[in-house]
């Protein structure tokens, strides 16, 4: 099940087409199916009808809900890449030099693909109920099979310490009570911020856009979001 040497290679331009085919649904087309214009919509109906609270209020809620989301996918990739490094986060070859247990590598071993899946989950707000599931369930599959490859690559190249490694932090569930000990790496918060501008574009949308209430206004923000990441990525300084 694990994910091939080209799909990791590949891996943003994977990501990048299931945010697309969750957008565009096709199913709606072929089979004449309609429902509520976004996921965001859909959940505050649901509250309306279950919580007997009013739209307005339930919307509210709903899109406080995806501002929490954003922030919180913005906050593992940042605290991840800070301390991994964005060139090792960018490549598109596994890196396999060193053990990291700092930071959020002292809780779980894949914060920045938690990063990934939350940041997507608020955008996937944006799409309909059924698109939104189609592209949850496709990235966390693909998710998965990063992972299985990851760790297969590490065990090979870093042996009976990244078994250790293994051993004593979950793969996605944190241990908060028992982290780690730090080994003392400083994070390059800097780097980070500059390499992450896709998870950190779309908090700041949600949070400053959400409340005109304008969805065609809020998928451009993701588009313009993405490519200003692509664009810094390009132009970020190797170290």
């Amino acid at each position: 099940m694990k994910a091939t040497q080209i799909e990791f290679k590949l891996r943003l331009l994977i990501i990048a087409a299931i945010i697309s085919l969750g957008f565009w649904a096709p199913w709606h087309q072929l089979f004449s199916f309609s429902e509520p214009h976004s996921l965001m919509i859909w959940f505050a109906y649901q509250l309306t009808h279950y919580a007997s609270l009013s739209f307005a209020t339930t919307t509210t809620i709903a899109i406080i809900i995806s501002i929490m989301t954003a922030f919180k996918g913005m906050w593992f990739r940042l605290w991840g890449t800070a301390y991994l490094g964005s060139e090792t986060v960018n490549s598109t070859q596994m890196q396999g030099g060193t053990l990291l247990a700092d930071g959020p590598y002292r809780y779980a071993r894949n914060p920045l693909y938690w990063g990934t899946w939350c940041t997507l989950l608020a955008v996937s707000y944006l799409m309909s109920p059924t698109g939104a599931l189609c592209s949850m369930l496709l990235l966390s599959i693909f998710q998965l099979r990063l992972i299985f490859a990851e760790e297969a690559f590490l065990t090979a190249s870093l042996g009976e310490t990244y078994k250790n490694y293994l051993a004593a932090v979950p793969r996605l569930w944190p241990q908060i009570l028992h982290p780690l000990n730090p080994s003392g790496r400083k994070p390059n918060w800097t780097r980070a911020i500059l390499a992450e501008l896709f998870p950190v574009g779309i908090f700041v949308s949600f949070a400053t856009l959400s409340w005109q209430y304008n969805h065609s206004l809020m998928i451009r923000a993701v588009i313009v979001s993405f490519g200003i990441s692509l664009i810094a990525r390009a132009l970020l300084p190797k170290n």
